[in-house]
């Protein structure tokens, strides 16, 4: 089972840090902070380069705490948080990733409340620390901190279309 975890932890840790990675350099396929800004600035958000950064930021922190599972139930939330954002930007397109849908983010988000609900395994830095197992109740504190603080960060700094609500305030 340790094994399963590890490989889990690593790939989807190290999925959500390159992604990161490409959000504010040219390392990956990225196209610089330049184009994470444009990104985002094209998503309709404010904030300009800060919130390309913090969005980047999050994701390496967070993906690379996943991988290392070292400080999980932080970790999730970090994952869980950006993910939430990016699942509102492509909750418009639907489910399927064909169509530019929220299927992915909604793995990753999964995946991270998962590991929480789980433990990162004994091959990881919590377990080396001491600091596992984790109760039960970090999973579901995990997954309702990391949805909040993104539905927060999409309600700040999401600005929408002239004439336009919000598909996430208006419930579509």
């Amino acid at each position: 089972m340790d094994t399963g975890i590890l490989i889990l932890r690593l790939l989807v840790g190290l999925l959500i840090a390159g992604h990161g990675v490409q959000k504010i350099s040219s390392h990956l396929g990225g196209k610089g902070l330049a184009g994470g800004t444009e990104e985002f600035r094209a998503d309709g958000f404010r904030g300009g380069a800060l919130t390309a950064l913090a969005a980047g930021g999050g994701q390496i922190g967070s993906g690379l705490l996943l991988a290392a599972g070292f400080l999980t139930p932080l970790a999730a939330i970090g994952a869980i948080g950006v993910m939430t954002v990016a699942l509102t930007v492509k909750w418009r397109h639907g489910l399927w990733v064909q169509n530019d849908g929220y299927e992915y983010p909604l793995v990753l988000i999964g995946t991270a409340a998962a590991l929480t609900a789980t433990g990162p395994g004994d091959w990881s830095l919590d377990a080396a620390f001491g600091l596992t197992p984790y109760p039960l109740w970090w999973a579901a504190f995990a997954l309702a901190a990391g949805l909040g603080s993104g539905l927060l960060t999409r309600i700040v700094l999401h600005r929408p279309a002239p004439g336009a609500q919000s598909s996430v305030t208006s419930g579509h």
